[in-house]
């Protein structure tokens, strides 16, 4: 990794801002993101999610200009091969969260045992409205809801009342109606089972098990919105198929072998299904990716803001994505504001934040991409984390970003030449009354709300210093040092002027005499420079340059110039 001194470039990069040798896209240096007084950042990032396979904006880019859904995974998924995967999955209903798995009747309900695979059909009356498997220590027990008078068990036709292992509902339909706990009700296909997690366990999970194809067709709208073409529904059932694929080999004898949450991709059963959802799960029946033979790990995520992360697989591959950048998706670009009190909040042990330094990134896209590693340079410690660790700190869309530069780095950026303050001191920017202040090798730049961040060095520094700096009645700089006819250095305070040469050192005026003096020219005038500051004498001022005096008289209010 190129090593460069790395404000200046973090600043560059995220203002904008060319940088001699540094490459557009490829090695970066270590990027330092420094702390304002102020604690409030700005990060700019790209995409959202982990950036891994499939971005399901650029899914949608790509089908908007034409590309088939065998294109679009082929593009995500490179390397990978389209075959077809059947048979049932099992997917863990986290909203069911208590152990028992109530649902309501339905034409030709039945519950099995699956201990000994015995099935029963259960009787339907008409004041009966729900049915449910309860758990009963180690054993379960079939029972009904009666209207008015609660919970009963329904003892089997071979009077079995315990049953001899987990159990699950069905119906001719196939589609069971699923009551969660509050009331809400949601509709799965399949068989709805009450599973124990393992063998003695008196605890049960509710589990859908189901056909890959209906379970995918719960997937897409929960992944994807259902209005979006049709090319890029069939590329999200393919990936959210073979994503399914994947998890049950994985898993091939756990109770459940896939969630349905974002920890594994989302699904709702029927209840989540769309039409045209259930289009592109059709037209694409069956279809996988493979890769040696096996379900490929098809990851996908929301954006990747124009460059693909590379991920754990070989097919997971870091490229450019051109499809991501369409009008419609929001995360392509993206900004957050932030306060640098989250992380010394959860990093004590740094003490006062100073800069974040990006020590590792993915190399491709702006910035030099997806951020791998952090450093946090504190003023008693240092703490390192992953680009994702800032992610979830911040609650960012992605690990890809930057942060705006301080006002004073963004000035430090902008100089050059002989106006450049070099790098930036190991201390950070601290407070001092109504601002703030940064040192800098070859000056310091000061900053405060109503002037803006201004730099100063050399002698003219020294003496702004000597003289009280903002706390004097110079207050903070409005301009930076500027050149003055050649030969000297001058910079405009709140409160006065100060001008200097190497031979006349820095001086100091305001007031009625730096009036008169800018008047005639300054420095460019016949007086030349100053040699003196501003100083009392009876009834008035005075200050000497190089080639006079000019004196205020106080009751008369009236600046006369005497010639040396």
């Amino acid at each position: 990794m190129m090593r460069m001194r790395v404000t200046i470039l973090a600043a560059l990069a995220v203002a904008g801002l060319g940088v001699v040798g540094l490459p557009a896209s490829g090695a970066v240096a270590d990027q330092d993101y420094w702390v304002p007084i102020t604690k409030s950042w700005t990060i700019t990032g790209h995409g959202y999610g982990h950036g891994h396979g499939m971005g399901q904006y650029g899914a949608e880019g790509a089908a908007r200009l034409g590309k088939s859904y065998r294109q679009i995974v082929g593009f995500y998924y490179p390397g990978t091969s389209l075959t077809t995967a059947t048979g049932l999955v099992r997917v863990l209903v986290s909203a069911d969260y208590t152990s028992d798995v109530v649902v309501r009747p339905a034409s030709g309900l039945t519950v099995t045992d699956l201990g000994d695979n015995t099935k029963w059909t259960l009787p339907a009356h008409s004041r009966w409205t729900a049915w449910r498997l309860m758990p009963v220590g180690s054993s379960t027990r079939i029972q009904y809801y009666r209207t008015s008078s609660g919970w009963h068990t329904w003892t089997t036709p071979s009077r079995r009342v315990n049953l001899v292992g987990d159990a699950q509902f069905t119906t001719t339909s196939s589609v069971v109606t699923l009551v969660l706990p509050g009331g809400v009700e949601r509709r799965y296909r399949g068989a709805m089972r009450s599973a124990r997690p393992y063998a003695s366990a008196t605890s049960r999970d509710t589990v859908n098990v189901l056909r890959l194809d209906d379970y995918v067709q719960g997937v897409v709208p929960a992944e994807m919105p259902s209005s979006w073409h049709q090319a890029a529904l069939r590329a999200q059932a393919v990936a959210a198929r073979t994503y399914g694929a994947w998890l049950r080999a994985q898993n091939p004898g756990r109770y459940y072998q896939v969630c349905d949450t974002t920890a594994c991709q989302v699904y709702g059963g029927v209840s989540a299904e769309a039409a045209s959802g259930n289009t592109a799960v059709q037209a694409t029946a069956n279809r996988i990716l493979t890769y040696g033979g096996k379900p490929a790990f098809t990851q996908f995520s929301s954006s990747t803001g124009g460059w693909t992360s590379a991920g754990s697989a070989p097919y997971l591959t870091a490229h450019a994505d051109p499809y991501d950048g369409w009008s419609g998706n929001p995360m392509h670009s993206w900004t957050r504001s932030v306060s640098a009190h989250t992380l010394e909040s959860r990093y004590p042990g740094i003490g006062r934040l100073i800069k974040l330094s990006v020590t590792s990134r993915e190399n491709h896209g702006q910035w030099g991409g997806w951020v791998r590693q952090i450093k946090l340079v504190g003023t008693v410690g240092n703490a390192y984390l992953s680009g994702d660790d800032m992610r979830f700190a911040y609650g960012l869309p992605s690990r890809w970003f930057a942060i705006d530069p301080t006002p004073i780095i963004a000035r430090a950026a902008s100089l050059t030449g002989r106006y450049a303050v070099g790098h930036p001191s190991s201390g950070g920017e601290y407070a001092i009354a109504d601002g703030s202040v940064q040192d800098f090798h070859y000056g310091r730049i000061y900053w405060s709300a109503a002037t803006g961040a201004r730099q100063l060095k050399g002698r003219l520094l020294k003496g702004y210093r000597a003289y009280g700096g903002p706390g004097s009645r110079l207050g903070f700089p409005v301009t930076g040092m500027m050149t003055a006819q050649g030969r000297g250095w001058k910079a405009t305070f709140e409160g006065g002027r100060m001008w200097m040469t190497r031979s006349t050192g820095a001086h100091v005026l305001y007031g009625a005499i730096m009036r008169r003096y800018v008047s005639m020219g300054g420095a460019a005038s016949d007086l030349g420079f100053p040699t003196t500051d501003i100083y009392p004498i009876t009834g008035g001022q005075r200050a000497r340059f190089e080639h006079g005096t000019l004196t205020w008289n106080r009751p008369k209010n009236k600046v006369t110039l005497s010639s040396s």
